[in-house]
């Protein structure tokens, strides 16, 4: 399978135009994650301290548990649903759609930095050597892998590049078509992390992905609606 992995530009405002100078966004992004890291840092030092050892829930996981699968993998899951806000952004001036999109930025950076901040904590690689989606059994998927993605309901490169040059409503409808798609791969994986994964945080994080994501699904049925198309 061919790695798509792109990085998403520095700037993390989706409504400022011209964006930030890249110096200061990086910066500012830079103090973002070390002030995740220091919480993440503290609050399981709090809990390793109120552990009388008999609580396993508060273990370190290993390099193969659901816990540290499931962070590795939703990290490049939310990475692309980053980048994806930010071509949009530059392809439309809806303000619904361009709302849409810096919402669902803002929440999976901040949501990817917790997961790498917890794997830097428990001192685990951020990526697998047995390759994507190991940790989760596939039966349970609801949506499949297409030819050139990484994982269900990421985009190929083609799809991307695709995007960065339409314009107006078709950049619009293709948008929400491949986010649609990309919350139905994510839902499945949270899913499967609220039922597998072993620490309380990462759990209650998980399930806060599903709820979040389905209600933003139907925002974007409704927009796809508006625009005569629907999810594909």
């Amino acid at each position: 399978m061919t790695d798509t992995t792109t990085t998403a530009p520095d700037d993390t405002d989706l409504n400022d135009a011209p964006a930030r100078k890249p110096a200061l966004s990086r910066w500012l992004i830079a103090g973002a994650a070390a002030l995740v890291a220091v919480v993440l840092a503290l609050s399981l030092l709090a809990i390793t301290d109120n552990d009388n050892g008999d609580n396993k829930s508060t273990a370190v996981p290993t390099a193969d548990s659901a816990d540290a699968g499931f962070a590795r993998d939703m990290a490049v899951h939310h990475q692309q649903a980053v980048e994806m806000a930010y071509i949009v952004r530059d392809r439309t001036k809806n303000t619904e759609v361009r709302g849409l999109a810096y919402d669902i930025a803002q929440t999976q950076a901040n949501q990817r930095g917790m997961l790498l901040g917890w794997l830097s904590l428990w001192d685990l690689p951020v990526t697998s050597a047995g390759g994507y989606m190991t940790w989760m059994p596939m039966g349970g998927m609801g949506h499949q892998v297409k030819d050139g993605s990484l994982m269900p309901g990421m985009a190929t490169n083609t799809e991307l590049r695709r995007l960065g040059e339409l314009s107006g409503e078709q950049a619009e409808i293709l948008y929400l078509q491949l986010m649609y798609a990309h919350h139905m791969g994510g839902i499945d994986m949270a899913r499967a992390c609220a039922q597998q994964c072993t620490v309380p945080q990462e759990k209650t994080l998980a399930q806060g992905m599903v709820d979040a994501q389905q209600s933003e699904m139907k925002v974007m049925a409704d927009l796809l609606r508006e625009r005569g198309s629907a999810p594909r």
